[in-house]
């Protein structure tokens, strides 16, 4: 099975330049000072300007990979260029959950990359996206952490948090009921990035449910990965008009990230016994 390419569902970031480039190119927000901030309270502004207007796009492209996964019935294994984890299919979706522990990034350059974990309706197969989890931006060497939502037909990411730390403990979970979707992530850990927003959409295809990790991408393609280590996702449900459960009770999709070249960058794990968790494993950044 092939997909004409897409830029990805989930984040698609400013254009892939290096960190210096996006500092000059953004700035400090608005009404910042520089003038008396410290060295890192700099850094971290123009980081989070940096995130500042982004667009949203597509997954990058899924095929099928060579082998059959009979592990659990109707999957599918596929490729893409940005995402990394599970994808139910079919239509009609109206509630997605997940949780896990904030990964922690190891930000072995200055070159700007980045990582995205999030639980959603629609993206895979269609152009809206109702989206929400956390962030980590590897910025002039240094990681940042941040909870966000997204939401067609506007799709661009609405940070909210900035306080997110690695081993927070997070929910997020995105429920429709009828045009109207509630995304919201809950920070246990550290509760100010902590939130629940009301969206409407009456133009949503509701055609998958999904628990990603990604590499974002921009006008100049995907962004390098940032290293994260494992993302461990566990708790997750899923219901559309028809039934409720967990990943394996709908047909699922195992998704592979994978460079240009076919090199993979992050690896998912077969679904848990209960069919509601995973882990994916970071590889490489590009």
């Amino acid at each position: 099975m092939h997909r004409r390419p897409h830029r990805l569902i989930g984040i698609a970031l400013v254009a892939c330049v290096p960190a210096l480039g996006m500092l000059l190119a953004f700035g400090p927000a608005a009404g910042a000072s520089t003038g008396s901030a410290s060295p890192g309270a700099t850094a971290a502004t123009a980081a989070r300007a940096a995130l500042e207007h982004l667009a949203i796009g597509q997954h990058g492209f899924d095929h099928r990979v060579s082998g059959h996964a009979a592990r659990v019935s109707g999957l599918t294994q596929v490729e893409s260029t940005n995402w990394s984890g599970y994808a139910d299919t079919g239509s009609g979706y109206s509630t997605v959950t997940g949780s896990w522990t904030e990964p922690t990034a190891t930000c072995s350059s200055r070159t700007t990359s980045l990582a995205a974990f999030w639980v959603g309706i629609d993206g895979y197969s269609s152009d809206s996206v109702e989206q929400d989890g956390t962030l980590i931006e590897c910025y002039r060497g240094t990681a940042y952490y941040y909870t966000w939502w997204e939401m067609y037909p506007t799709n661009d990411i609405q940070v909210v948090g900035e306080t997110l730390q690695p081993g927070d403990s997070i929910s997020a979970s995105v429920v429709r009921s009828g045009t109207s979707y509630t995304l919201k992530v809950t920070d246990s850990t550290h509760t100010a990035n902590s939130f629940s927003t009301t969206q409407t959409c009456s133009s949503c295809a509701n055609s998958s449910a999904e628990w990603i990790a990604e590499a974002p991408s921009g006008s100049s393609g995907v962004y390098p990965l940032s290293d994260f280590g494992t993302f461990t996702l566990s708790g997750a449900t899923v219901s559309n008009t028809s039934a409720s459960g967990v990943i394996s009770s709908f047909t699922d999709d195992e998704i592979t990230m994978v460079d240009n070249s076919g090199r993979v960058e992050a690896q998912p794990g077969a679904l848990n016994s209960g069919g509601n968790g995973f882990s994916v494993a970071w590889e490489r950044s590009t």
